[in-house]
């Protein structure tokens, strides 16, 4: 690897190298004084190191591999890049703002786990995946807006957006009122507020799915959370926090597992639903097994997870409805009970469309991602943010096309 430095003075690395032992350029690459192939002569002294150029020792090339050792980047993973078809530059270590991709990577792996990029090794990340990974990589430009959106995020946009929403909510229930006060409401009246009800949510969601990337977790819990009961309106109560009790993880003590949010229906039975962020692969292995597409490790998870909590509902029986309907009783309609009778559970998660509205898996995933979500349609509903979407708008082209029949009675 070959360093020049920008500044005027490029003797600062060989100061670093004399009292230090090492060097670390541009933030990312770390070297030792035994890795600089050529040390400066008295004449580069001299000339105040102007024309030398440092050259230290990155990589080994062996069994088709530049191997890199792991401290070079200061990671415990070493770092194996196929010799062909990704040639070594800076760019592929080094994203905006001088950040390590491969300390990133590293931070998911485990120590002892190789980063592998191209070639046939099973565990390998492929080269086409890398690249796309380089380019999704956020620009300073990018991180600038992301920074300023974080910031009006926590002081105030949530609660913005939320506040345009209740007052257009509020409008078409003024409508319903003043209706109300003189005479009973027409079908075409009820139709129309239920159709504006239903393309606020729609609208406010595809506004946040432009941006989800940038939102955490919690703020599209808590977003869906405004809309859940409009939108399956089935249920009638959310519960948020549930402690359910495990009585078979540990066989000496009960420990107690927390359901981040439960739905009551209207006849008092409970259902999980999981709500997570809508990455765009959040949904298939990229790497195919036997020409399979197998659930990625967040979808695998989330269904492992509400499995979980199921079951755990499931095994607390009478003694668990008693608990619930007694803790709970203040969220629930007068005189309903909580119930646990085969609960089934809901995933929101992923997208299957890019944001321009594409399709983002081919023909053979859509199958596979059915597959999956039918061998779990007996215990839970899988359901992506476009699946969401395509209900809400199925529900206004009925609504919108019943309110056109309703004008012409």
């Amino acid at each position: 690897m070959a360093y020049q430095s920008e500044r005027p003075d490029n003797g600062w690395v060989w100061r670093e190298l004399q009292v230090y032992g090492n060097v670390t350029l541009s933030r990312v690459f770390t070297f030792k004084l035994e890795d600089l192939l050529s040390e400066p002569d008295e004449a580069d002294v001299k000339d105040n190191f102007e024309a030398f150029t440092y050259q230290f020792r990155f990589a080994v090339p062996r069994d088709g591999y530049f191997q890199i050792e792991g401290r070079i980047f200061d990671i415990p993973n070493k770092v194996l890049i196929a010799e062909a078809g990704l040639p070594l530059s800076r760019k592929l270590f080094v994203a905006e703002r001088n950040i390590s991709i491969m300390r990133r990577i590293a931070e998911l792996l485990p120590a002892d786990q190789d980063i592998v990029i191209g070639g046939d090794r099973g565990e390998s990340i492929p080269i086409e995946n890398y690249q796309e990974l380089l380019r999704k990589f956020p620009n300073t430009t990018e991180m600038n807006h992301y920074a300023a959106a974080r910031v009006a995020t926590v002081v105030g946009d949530y609660f913005a957006l939320m506040k345009d929403a209740q007052g257009r909510y509020e409008n078409y229930l003024n409508k319903t009122r003043s209706v109300l006060r003189t005479s009973p409401i027409r079908q075409t009246e009820l139709l129309q507020t239920e159709l504006e009800k239903y393309e606020l949510i729609k609208d406010t969601i595809s506004e946040w799915l432009r941006d989800g990337d940038r939102r955490p977790e919690s703020d599209w819990q808590k977003m869906i959370l405004n809309f859940l009961l409009l939108i399956f309106p089935k249920y009638v109560a959310i519960l948020q926090n549930v402690r359910v009790q495990d009585f078979y993880s540990t066989a000496e003590s009960t420990r107690n597992r927390y359901i981040d949010i439960a739905l009551i229906d209207a006849s008092g039975n409970i259902d999980v639903i999981e709500v997570k962020k809508p990455f765009e692969h959040a949904l298939l292995n990229r790497v195919t097994y036997r020409d399979n597409h197998t659930p990625s490790k967040e979808l695998a998870g989330s269904i492992m997870q509400a499995e979980k909590y199921l079951f755990h509902l499931s095994k607390w029986g009478v003694a668990g409805e008693k608990k619930l309907t007694t803790k709970y009783v203040k969220h629930l309609p007068p005189g309903l009970t909580i119930r646990i009778t085969n609960p089934k559970a809901m995933i929101i998660l992923g997208r299957d469309r890019h944001y321009d509205g594409s399709s983002a898996l081919n023909d053979a995933q859509l199958l596979d991602l059915e597959v999956i979500k039918r061998k779990y349609a007996n215990m839970m509903d899988i359901m992506t943010y476009d699946d969401l979407l395509r209900r809400l708008e199925n529900i206004i082209a009925s609504l919108r096309k019943r309110v056109e029949e309703a004008d012409k009675v």
